[in-house]
């Protein structure tokens, strides 16, 4: 994984990684409040040992160097019993050796002759007092007792306190800075684990990195998500200035560069799933197609759920169907639409045999005669995974696009689509992306595109109307087909 990618899944679980941060946080503030304090005191004893003949400058290193060797003793002599008790009976403490020994530490900086002993208690005023009284005890017990000559006389060893037991100013723990610290850092770390670890477990495709790790298939198109496409399902006709609108016209320069047949640009437009976007899209590409002025036909082939008819505002009552089963001829069908060159073919009557009309000979030799007719011919098929149309068509055509749903097919069912189409062999020409955020980690950004053109009514196109009002060029083809063939009642299977 590169640098890119451990962003990629910061940014996408970011709320993961804000909560653990904010329940670390919480945390170190109980802590704070919850954990009783404790106070430490300190104080300090210097020792050293008189030689005979302080005079000498021998026996001044001699006699620091025994009092290194002695303080190194003396550390384990100042958690003693013998120092404790009496510190137990001077503060009436109701406590036991081993317990004070606990609270009580001596330690002694590297190659000196100081003795630091510390004390801790909940109480500061405690803590002080213990300290004192150690420090105290210590010194008689060294000096007086455990280092008094045998024969009698004064003894070598001297202990002073050089610094004395205070009230210690804020507690040793918990530390505000430490304790807080310690705290996020878990919290972050906590966030982070749970941010990998919904990117390992989300198999959702969400993003153009999710695609590249199922296929090298080239993502030649991106269409934001814009929750007006219900109202306003073509975009490229309504409002052509709009990001959504220029990612469609980046999608036609794309397929302009791709490298199909000689026998005419006939694509299928399929998704692995329903409800990926594939019916707007070959509507709004067709669109976007016939505004360079070459011809174009979009099919409707889904036999099953049509929808491009009502997406595009005509007749959909008679079209592909009929002409399959012979009730009617092409020329009959064909609708016109808009004010370019643009002619749609309806999905007719939803016959009970969908998957035998499409694998027919009839409609190869359809889309043969529309390949040769038209400079592109666009067939909005069903999805791969429910059913096997679209896998049928996509033989008889130039190639696949394969459109994705971001957040709707799971990368295992992208790859269960790519592999069927791999397995009639089909070509694929690309992947479109639609429904792609414009915030968060897998953002299609329009910034640029919208500080260009910004919001000024003036590049506002109103919207055409698409309902048979003078231009759109619709006609009543069911009348057309009904008089040509004399039929009256619905189309037969």
């Amino acid at each position: 994984m590169e640098l890119s990618d451990y962003v990629r899944i910061v940014r996408k679980g970011w709320s993961f990684v804000a909560g653990g941060v904010a329940v670390g946080l919480a945390a170190g503030v109980l802590a704070l409040l919850l954990l009783p304090a404790s106070w430490v005191s300190t104080t300090q004893v210097f020792v050293s040992v008189q030689g005979v003949d302080q005079s000498s400058a021998q026996d001044i290193v001699q006699g620091s160097s025994a009092a290194q060797q002695k303080v190194t003793s003396y550390l384990s002599v100042a958690t003693s019993a013998r120092v404790l008790q009496p510190v137990i009976d001077e503060l009436d403490l109701d406590t036991t050796v081993a317990e004070l020994a606990k609270r009580v530490t001596a330690t002694s900086p590297a190659n000196t002759v100081i003795v630091v002993i510390s004390a801790s208690d909940d109480d500061p005023a405690v803590a002080r007092s213990i300290a004192s009284a150690v420090g105290s005890s210590f010194t008689t017990v060294v000096a007086d007792e455990l280092e008094l000559p045998v024969g009698g006389g004064p003894t070598p060893v001297r202990v002073e306190t050089i610094e004395p037991a205070s009230s210690p100013l804020a507690p040793a723990s918990p530390r505000l800075a430490t304790t807080l610290g310690l705290c996020l850092l878990g919290g972050l770390v906590v966030g982070l684990s749970g941010a990998a670890l919904r990117s390992l477990l989300d198999t959702k495709v969400r993003g153009f990195s999710d695609v590249q790790q199922v296929t090298d298939a080239a993502v030649i198109g991106a269409v934001g998500y814009d929750v007006t496409v219900r109202s306003r399902p073509l975009f490229v006709h309504t409002d052509p200035r709009s990001p959504r609108a220029e990612a469609f016209r980046g999608l036609r320069t794309a397929l302009q560069f791709l490298d199909v047949d000689t026998r005419g640009r006939s694509m299928v437009l399929t998704s692995a799933l329903p409800a990926e976007g594939k019916s707007t899209t070959s509507a709004n590409l067709a669109i976007a197609l016939a505004e360079t002025g070459a011809s174009v036909v979009v099919v409707d082939g889904d036999l099953r759920r049509p929808r491009l008819a009502e997406l595009m505002g005509l007749d959909g009552t008679v079209g592909l169907t009929d002409v399959l089963i012979g009730r009617a001829e092409l020329d009959d069908v064909l609708q016109p639409w808009g004010r370019g060159r643009l002619t749609v073919l309806a999905a007719g009557t939803t016959p009970p045999n969908p998957s035998e009309l499409l694998g027919s000979r009839a409609m190869a030799a359809l889309v043969d005669e529309l390949s040769s007719t038209f400079d592109h011919v666009i067939i909005d098929a069903p999805p791969l995974l429910p059913v096997t149309d679209a896998a049928v068509i996509s033989t008889m055509t130039s190639g696949s696009i394969l459109v994705v749903g971001a957040g709707r097919a799971t990368r295992g069912q992208l790859t269960q689509a790519l592999g069927l189409l791999d397995r009639v062999g089909s070509r694929v020409l690309g992947v479109v992306m639609t429904m792609v955020p414009t915030k968060g980690a897998d953002a299609y950004g329009y910034t640029t595109y919208d500080s260009y053109y910004g919001d000024s009514p003036a590049l506002t196109v109103a919207a055409a109307s698409v309902d048979g009002t003078p231009g759109t060029g619709r006609r009543d083809v069911s009348r057309a087909v009904r008089s040509t063939t004399g039929a009256t009642g619905p189309v037969a299977p």
